[in-house]
């Protein structure tokens, strides 16, 4: 042990139980100096306990926070205050930081708060998800009652055509052909949401996310994206994910084409960068699951094109929302509900210069014994540290 280490004071009791929470918390003094502050806060501001301690609460968030209102509320009712969704972002630290306020008065120490911040990346994962899943059981139902109320009829309107276009002028030939291909163009999109309605087991088991990767890439690379630069950054020691190949090559090839399309109009500067990644500790609680979520897996698609404008982003996996003038809108609420089948999590965050489409999903557990048709991937069953297998 060096000198600087047997200096270092033991903590107490509480330190270590206040250095052991995930959320920042910080103590305030009557003069709104920062007292202390956990672990957790010296992550969240970027700065040291030590430096943090001469701080005023004011010079670290922003001007006029609802933050500071709070803490006078508190401080002179003498009882605690909850707010939520509150923005603490500043340009040092970011400018997106949206928390959860837990704001109490230390009646220990007349006139001290004690401030509890709980950020809601966690939170809005799961209240996206949730919503794209039940989009997508409306589709469900939509695609059914199309199927069976559209299909027919079409058919019946493009025989009709074919029959008026044999007497037909070279001039209403046009037309005529414009009905069939208009009824071909409608049946291609009815097939193309039934694929929503298809509830059936999906056989699943040991996936090399690389394979599946560098697949979608040669897919890419000899298509759509022949003259864009590719950046991969991979973890070589990732486990398996728990998954369906074909699907996931279906997902990933999906994301790369909207990234692709992103960054056409960049020439020679668009590029696609692929991310592998195990992010341990990643375990949520899903409505109608017994048992959280572990979600340790991290696959990003990243473009650097002009992003996705902020008011289609709390919709972007729900049919029929489409940046693209001629686009369809099903081909990201397909991508939402194969990773939801899954047990996963995908989210866009997006601004000029850099999008990224994330996919968190389980990995493989070789202890639990496989079924093609009753394998539960959103099983807390999973080790939190994987035994790594290589898939380089």
């Amino acid at each position: 042990m060096n000198a600087a280490e047997h200096r270092r004071p033991v903590p107490t009791d509480s330190e270590a139980i206040l250095n052991a929470l995930p959320h920042p918390v910080i103590l305030i003094a009557p003069d709104g100096k920062i007292v202390d502050a956990n672990m957790a806060a010296e992550s969240f501001f970027d700065i040291s306990a030590q430096f943090l301690r001469r701080q005023s609460l004011k010079e670290l968030v922003p001007f006029g926070s609802p933050l500071l209102a709070l803490i006078d509320q508190v401080r002179t009712a003498g009882s605690p205050v909850n707010e939520y969704k509150v923005d603490l972002g500043t340009p040092r630290i970011g400018g997106d930081r949206q928390v959860d306020l837990h704001v109490a008065p230390l009646t220990e120490r007349p006139g001290h708060i004690v401030v509890m911040l709980q950020e809601r990346t966690i939170a809005d994962k799961m209240d996206r998800q949730l919503t794209h899943r039940s989009a997508a059981r409306s589709v469900i139902a939509l695609a059914a009652m199309l199927a069976h109320e559209i299909k027919n009829p079409l058919s019946g309107i493009r025989g009709a055509a074919q029959l008026l276009e044999q007497s037909a002028s070279s001039e209403d030939r046009m037309l005529t052909r414009l009905i069939c291909d208009e009824a071909d163009r409608i049946v291609t999109l009815v097939d193309r949401m039934e694929v929503f309605g298809d509830d059936r087991p999906v056989a699943r088991g040991p996936v090399n996310i690389h394979s599946v990767l560098d697949h979608v890439k040669r897919l890419a690379q000899s298509g759509f994206a022949r003259n864009i630069r590719f950046i991969e950054d991979y973890d070589p020691s990732l486990p398996p994910v728990l998954a369906n190949q074909d699907q996931l090559i279906q997902v990933f090839l999906n994301l790369v084409k909207n990234a692709a399309e992103a960054i056409v109009d960049l020439g020679s500067d668009g590029e696609i960068q692929l991310t592998t990644a195990f992010r341990p500790g990643v375990r949520l609680s899903v409505p109608g699951k017994k048992s959280r979520v572990s979600l340790p897996l991290e696959f990003c698609v990243k473009d650097n094109g002009p992003g996705v404008p902020e008011d289609l982003l709390p919709n972007l996996f729900d049919p029929f929302v489409t940046t693209k003038p001629t686009g369809s809108g099903l081909g990201l609420a397909l991508v939402a509900k194969i990773v939801g089948d899954h047990g996963g999590i995908i989210e866009c965050e997006s601004q000029p210069r850099k999008t990224t489409f994330r996919v968190l999903l389980p990995m493989f557990n070789p202890a639990k014994k496989l079924d093609d048709t009753t394998l539960d991937p959103s099983s807390d069953d999973a080790p939190v540290a994987p035994t790594h297998t290589s898939q380089t």
